[in-house]
């Protein structure tokens, strides 16, 4: 049934949001007792979401953010040196260690093994690249595809380019928002991989998974036995 199967990078097959909640943690730190964490967080996701168009998804677009918010927060008494701390945590962030979830490698080899498989994934082009890299799995993929956003139009010329109709193409990830949503729009099948925390953005209303080409797995492990159980039921 499925000729392709797409799987989302960050959160799905390797833990990233935990290394952005430890630097929300230590800019809440830096700013002091002045700042409530909510407003903080607040006003943290408003600068990104304004600048997710200039500068995309990622690290550095999101050590930008702290920066700005930062700056505004502080009506621009923001200290060169707490400047500087937010770019070493950026630079922190983009060397940490790719920490795979449980049973992802497992789960992307037996996957392999049955199913043509390319990743799908967004931000910054250079740390991706090396991610997937230092994650030990790129030889399991036919090909990368690393994006600069996730829509309907996005999947689309992702299925034309690999000649794949959308009832034959599953994507699998973790964002309701990202590989959910546009996947279905786009005619195709996705594979909701909950993560245990996810950055507000890409949290979505429940009524709109109203879906028959939406499934869900707890974990990755489920996953090769969901496609077989759809191709059987196909």
């Amino acid at each position: 049934m499925f000729d392709l199967v797409a799987l989302d990078a960050d959160d799905t097959l390797w833990h990233n949001e935990p290394l952005y909640r430890t630097a929300r943690d230590r800019f809440c730190a830096l700013l002091g007792d002045g700042f409530a964490p909510d407003l903080i967080d607040e006003r943290l996701y408003e600068t990104e979401r304004r600048n997710l168009e200039h500068f995309g998804y990622g690290v550095k677009g999101f050590v930008l953010s702290l920066i700005e918010t930062g700056l505004d927060l502080t009506g621009g008494r923001l200290a060169g040196d707490d400047i500087r701390k937010i770019i070493d945590w950026g630079r922190e962030m983009l060397a940490s260690p790719v920490e795979l979830l449980d049973c992802a490698r497992e789960a992307v080899e037996a996957l392999a093994s049955e199913f043509p498989l390319i990743l799908v994934t967004k931000g910054d082009l250079f740390h991706q690249e090396s991610k997937l890299a230092r994650s030990g799995l790129g030889h399991l993929f036919r090909g990368v595809e690393i994006v600069t956003e996730k829509d309907a139009d996005v999947y689309r010329r992702v299925m034309a380019r690999y000649s794949v109709v959308p009832e034959h193409f599953v994507m699998v990830g973790n964002s309701l928002r990202s590989d959910v949503l546009p996947v279905l729009e786009a005619g195709a099948h996705a594979v909701h991989v909950p993560y245990d925390i996810s950055w507000v953005h890409e949290r979505v209303a429940p009524e709109a998974l109203a879906d028959l080409h939406f499934h869900e797995v707890a974990h990755i492990r489920e996953l090769a036995p969901l496609l077989h159980r759809l191709a059987r039921e196909a």
